[in-house]
């Protein structure tokens, strides 16, 4: 029957009993499959992480700077990880940069959420801002 319709014989399921064929174009067929594929993928969001760096000893202007650039970065809907570098002398002083942390955090409440909290890695300390969802 496929070869009178000039169509191919596709086993669609093989482990059925009985197995399920049909007769369809399978040049037709992968073309579907493949612009299925295509379509969701242009369809998922992609998420980047951002890293912002400072150090503990920071100032308005400066703040207020980074304090732009997480927002921008944020509305456009990828994920920012606030560093802060410690050197030498600053490591004795670790609180500094955990209030510079948490003034982020009261700063950001309308642009993102906190995705983990405030974490010393070595000589470093970060956080992770998140975006809020779009509704």
């Amino acid at each position: 029957m496929a070869e009178e319709a000039g169509l191919d014989l596709v086993e669609i399921s093989p482990n059925s009993k009985p197995p399920v064929c049909k007769i369809i174009n399978y040049g037709k067929y992968k073309f579907e499959l493949e612009k299925k594929a295509k379509e969701a993928k242009k369809n998922q969001q992609i998420i980047k992480l951002k890293e912002i760096r400072l150090q503990p000893k920071i100032d308005k202007h400066d703040y207020d700077f980074k304090l732009e650039h997480i927002k921008n970065f944020l509305t456009e809907g990828d994920k920012v990880k606030i560093t802060i570098r410690f050197r030498g002398r600053q490591l004795a002083h670790m609180y500094l940069g955990e209030e510079v942390l948490k003034k982020y955090e009261e700063d950001l409440k309308e642009f993102g959420v906190i995705e983990k909290a405030p974490s010393v890695e070595g000589k470093n300390m970060s956080m992770i801002v998140a975006p809020l969802k779009k509704k």
